[in-house]
């Protein structure tokens, strides 16, 4: 406890921009009191002096609690964001860069109004990442609020750069929960992100940037942050418009590269064949990537004397173009391709094949389905590919490899295997993840109309999915390959997998609030519709950019793609998609205040899906003519005709549906002042929605129960719902409370 309260005093009065003697003045402390117990030569600070110095530094909430309790630095939970990359092991060298890191953070901290910011650049395979993470781990204590983390992909062959957006609504999501849903604007995304960074001490790594417009977005505006900026760009406008310190980060010396090979072979083995260790340090030339390929065979073989293997290091046939520098010992292609060569076939195949792989990283099951092997095999060829540094597992189960060793793969790929074999492997890659998609987007909403899609081939590995949680994980943790798959399916001409793997992930994207990504998505998907010339698909990637545009507030686009779909799905003769255009269209009317509009609209599709036989439609027709019905004033015929739903969503069982009408029914009883109905019916509305386990509108329908008990004139159960739903939020990292705290409040 003593340096632990000691340095949290000292790190508070910096932030607090105060000398000693001024937070003397501010206490009634001695400075010499002050003086020992930054020194950790106080033991147990009186509870007095604790109260004093959080009163004096201005804590709030939950750091005023953990200060006064002796506790600064919060515990360990998945409250608090950790989300650097595991540090890698053998980490040598670097001290002059590690040191200035130290320098700048060191100075950011006496500089308390000011956010720290240093950029790493360097070329490819020179160890950024490596250095980043690293020194991350080293003053991780530094930052008891949480550690962010993002690979923003600038300078990745295999993808598409991270967007700000999609960056923030990752962070954001961190921070405050996959409740709060990410503004679809982005200045409104930045200012939340920044808001809920103000006051924390937190380090932010912005890893493998492409251009300052990728990192500004991502720039915490609160004094207390650190952020850490990798790239192979040396962003000198960053430099000078917003302060940040540069290091560019060199090839290794010399020393550091044995000390790189000492570590992992040991010093008595470099020891016994000097030469040979200065012939594979030249050769390597001071890249870590490839000292550690180097270093991955020598430790497989360690019955080989090294002065063979530097032999295998002599120029050989081929060429990296982008990395060759003109002489042998800058040409990495000699390294990978030693390495390649000591593979086994079935290995080597899969390496070479891996290159198909969009990236950023894979399970087991995608690789066994590009190879078109069993995952139990496919797992074995990975475990000895990570051995010879030929890939990471930089997660369990999750594997990548750097950009270099790709583009050697696909160079490989490209004279070994045919093109039908590429062809064949990129169509197995691409039903794998369309199969394993398509499951977890059932588990996620299964009252959706189910697409017709084809079984995978032969040689698609599955990935068994138990139920919603294990659906939404497999979701999160492929979201940035999935995007990079869709991109494959595109350029590549697999126009049925565009559309169909599009339509996949539109439920996690769209209820994540990845907005831009679910825009790209569709827009995807309509182009390869283009090219099919698909009514079919051209009609339901026109349709959900409606949807999509009316989720935005893009009234004009969002009419003209439902436009579109209307056409296409009258032109099919498919009733049940005019009818979903059409509560869509009505619902652009209910939002830009056009009741009567609405209910013209709610009233066709009712009559369409009546005609199409179409149940569930019809239950959610009938809820939207009884809202519109509402809107309008007419509460006996909405409650009419939300009893018509309900009726229809029980039979088929829908308990959304369910939810959804009970609370159009509470709403249209309240109006007309039949309290008791009304306080049932959003009874019905909390418990339906806390048996689906939607914490979120179960919050909702229990502002709206507090809403009727009050108006029953009966506070102490309105008291209670209002409370619960506040406590729900609270418990979901819900920012916004204040309508709920406004309602408490005018309780007394």
């Amino acid at each position: 406890m003593i340096p632990v309260i000691g340095e949290a005093v000292r790190e508070l009065r910096r932030r607090s921009a105060l000398t000693q003697e001024d937070l003397a003045a501010k206490t009634g402390l001695s400075v010499r009191h002050l003086r020992d117990l930054e020194a950790g030569r106080i033991a147990r600070p009186r509870p007095t002096t604790m109260l004093l110095l959080s009163d004096a530094f201005g804590l709030r909430g939950s750091e005023r609690d953990r200060f006064l309790a002796g506790t600064p630095t919060p515990p360990a939970s998945d409250r608090v964001p950790a989300q650097l990359p595991a540090d890698g092991f053998g980490f040598v060298g670097r001290a002059g860069a590690l040191a200035r890191l130290d320098e700048i953070l060191a100075r950011a901290v006496d500089q308390p109004t000011a956010m720290g910011l240093a950029i790493v650049s360097g070329t490819a395979g020179v160890g950024k990442t490596a250095l980043a993470v690293h020194w991350a781990h080293r003053v991780a204590r530094h930052f008891p609020d949480g550690r962010l983390y993002v690979n923003l992909r600038g300078f990745d062959p295999g993808g598409t750069p991270t967007s700000p957006s999609t960056a923030l609504a990752g962070f954001v999501n961190a921070l405050a929960g996959p409740a709060d849903r990410p503004s679809t604007d982005l200045e409104e995304q930045v200012a939340r992100y920044r808001s809920l960074l103000s006051g924390q001490r937190m380090l932010v790594v912005l890893d493998n940037a492409g251009d300052a417009d990728q990192v500004r977005p991502l720039l915490p505006g609160a004094p207390g942050c650190f952020v850490l900026v990798t790239s192979r760009d040396q962003f000198l406008g960053l430099v000078s418009a917003n302060g940040a310190d540069p290091i560019t980060l060199d090839v290794m010396s010399a020393a550091e590269s044995r000390e790189l090979l000492a570590r992992r072979l040991g010093t008595r083995r470099l020891a016994a064949e000097p030469e040979a260790v200065d012939a594979i340090v030249s050769a390597s030339a001071g890249l870590p990537l490839a000292l550690s390929v180097v270093a991955a065979r020598a430790a497989i073989h360690s019955d080989f004397r090294l002065l063979e293997l530097a032999a295998h290091l002599r120029p050989a046939a081929g060429r990296l173009d982008a990395f060759d520098g003109g002489e042998p010992v800058t040409n990495l292609r000699l390294v990978m391709s030693w390495s390649y060569r000591t593979l086994d076939a079935h290995t080597a195949r899969l390496f070479r094949l891996l290159s198909v792989h969009p990236g950023p990283d894979f399970a087991a099951e995608a690789a066994a389905s590009l190879a078109g092997i069993a995952p139990a095999q496919a797992r074995r060829h990975l475990a000895e590919l990570t051995r010879a540094h030929l890939l990471s597992e930089h997660r369990p189960g999750r594997f990548t490899y750097h950009d270099l060793l790709r583009a050697y793969a696909a160079e490989l790929t490209a004279t070994e295997d045919s093109e039908a074999n590429r062809h064949a492997a990129r169509s197995r890659l691409l039903d794998h993840y369309l199969s394993v998609a398509y499951a977890a987007d059932e588990l996620l909403y299964p009252q959706r109309d189910r697409l017709p899609v084809d079984p995978p081939g032969p040689g698609v590995a599955p990935v068994p999915l138990a139920d919603r949680d294990q659906a939404l994980w497999w979701f999160t943790d492929e979201h940035p390959v999935l995007l990079s798959v869709l991109r494959l399916a595109s350029d590549h001409g697999f126009d049925r997998h565009t559309s169909h793997l599009a339509w996949a992930i539109t439920t996690y994207l769209n209820q994540r609030g990845y907005w831009e990504d679910w825009i790209g998505s569709l827009q995807a998907a309509l182009s390869a519709a283009v090219r099919l010339t698909d009514d079919r698909a051209e009609a339901y990637a026109h349709g959900v950019l409606g949807f999509a545009g009316i989720s935005l507030n893009q009234y004009v686009d969002a009419q003209r793609h439902l436009e579109l779909a209307y056409d296409r799905y009258r032109r099919l003769g498919d009733l049940a998609g005019q009818a979903r255009v059409e509560l869509n269209l009505g619902w652009i009317r209910d939002r830009t205040g056009q009741p009567e509009q609405a209910l013209g609209h709610a009233q066709e599709a009712l009559r369409l899906h009546r005609q199409a036989g179409h149940v569930t439609g019809q239950a959610f027709a009938l809820n939207a003519v009884g809202w519109s019905h509402g809107q309008l004033g007419d509460h006996h015929a909405a409650i009419e005709s939300c009893e018509q739903a309900l009726a229809l969503f029980t039979s088929v069982d829908n308990v959304l549906g369910q939810a959804i009408t009970w609370a159009s029914l509470g709403h249209a009883h309240l109006q007309l002042n039949a309290f008791t109905e009304a306080v049932a019916c959003h009874e019905q509305a909390v418990r339906l929605r806390r048996e689906i386990g939607h914490r979120r509108l179960e919050a909702d329908a229990l502002v709206s129960l507090g809403d009727a008990h009050l108006a029953a004139g009966n506070t102490a159960p309105a008291r209670l719902a209002w409370k619960q739903a506040r406590d729900i939020l609270v418990s979901l990292h819900e920012g916004d409370t204040g309508g709920v705290d406004a309602k408490l409040a005018s309780l007394g």
